[in-house]
């Protein structure tokens, strides 16, 4: 996106995301929000010769009333950051906004996404337009998602060098403060490598070119993507034509943590010492951020139940025998 902003804060704006960038943070959904800052203030200045920074701000959160509040949230946080920037410039002297409270959280119920529905959705990859590749490309990407739990961005920026088939594992780019390393399954390594023949013969090749990608023979934008992902999840019955209801692209990764933790359940391994592991894997600073993927199935909790039921069970023959 262009870097270029038009209002009167149109320095400090430029400078407030050069700063947050040498950091290391990528700062791309706040960018896309300081934009359309930016844009609410041009027409807020015209029409306000004696604006104040702190109203204008929150005139801008109230100018949303169809928005999410916790859309209008994130919102809010962003220009947060930037009044704590720039209350450090000696020059604009600004007053803090009284910040309205908002939730912090959404109250989306993520989608469980069985095996019969991945199924199903492959199976739908296979009926894709366009060139032959384009199928093979989906594929590919619904299977790392499904089979690593990686973030779909991250996915989506994957580059070739990122991709070890042969040793299987996966070099995932610092994002929201951690990089890692992702090992993957030997039947997911063949899945890659039979798209990586097909895209090395599709796409330009260099180490720094991306994994996945589109009809450019460059990239897999993202809305290109999610808009493909979520005509697949319409036509497989998961989702209706409009509306929020349904699936999403990231709730292949809640798919993910949700399979992982049943499998632990059926092996009658200790959760609370293996969750650490499941944090580590998925890139999450501490437990609690994978903790929110772990919402109870009807399968979870039948296999709970029945764990349940032998401890008790082995508790009361235990007892009925010392007697």
């Amino acid at each position: 996106m262009s870097t270029t902003f038009q209002s009167p804060v149109a320095a400090e704006l430029r400078n407030f995301l050069v700063f947050k960038r040498s950091l290391g943070y990528r700062y791309g959904r706040a960018e896309y929000t300081l934009h359309e800052f930016d844009r609410f203030l041009v027409g807020y200045v015209e029409e306000n010769p004696k604006w104040q920074m702190d109203r204008a701000a929150i005139a801008w959160l109230g100018s949303k009333p169809a928005r999410k509040p916790v859309s209008v949230s994130m919102d809010a946080a962003v220009l947060r950051q930037l009044f704590a920037y720039l209350r450090r410039l000696p020059h604009l002297n600004l007053v803090e906004p009284h910040w309205p409270s908002l939730p912090t959280e959404s109250a989306f119920v993520p989608h469980h996404l069985t095996e019969g529905d991945i199924l199903k959705l492959l199976g739908l990859c296979r009926e894709l337009s366009g060139p032959a590749f384009r199928s093979r490309m989906y594929r590919a990407l619904l299977l790392t998602l499904y089979c690593t739990g990686i973030r779909f961005g991250e996915a989506l920026r994957l580059r070739l060098r990122d991709v070890d088939v042969r040793n299987g594992v996966l070099f995932i780019e610092t994002f929201k403060g951690r990089a890692r390393w992702v090992p993957f399954h030997c039947t997911l390594a063949r899945e890659l490598d039979r798209y990586l023949r097909e895209r090395l013969k599709y796409a330009p090749a260099t180490p720094d070119t991306r994994f996945f990608v589109g009809i450019n023979r460059r990239e897999l934008p993202v809305k290109t993507a999610h808009g493909t992902l979520r005509r697949l999840f319409t036509r497989a019955g998961l989702k209706p034509e409009k509306g929020r209801a349904g699936p999403r692209p990231y709730d292949f990764r809640h798919a993910f943590a949700v399979q992982r933790l049943t499998r632990w359940y059926r092996q009658g391994v200790d959760l609370h010492a293996r969750l650490p592991w499941l944090s580590a894997y998925m890139g999450h600073v501490d437990i609690v951020g994978t903790e929110t993927y772990l919402n109870a199935t009807p399968e979870l909790m039948e296999l709970a139940a029945n764990r349940l039921h032998r401890r008790y069970q082995n508790t009361r023959d235990a007892e009925g025998s010392a007697e």
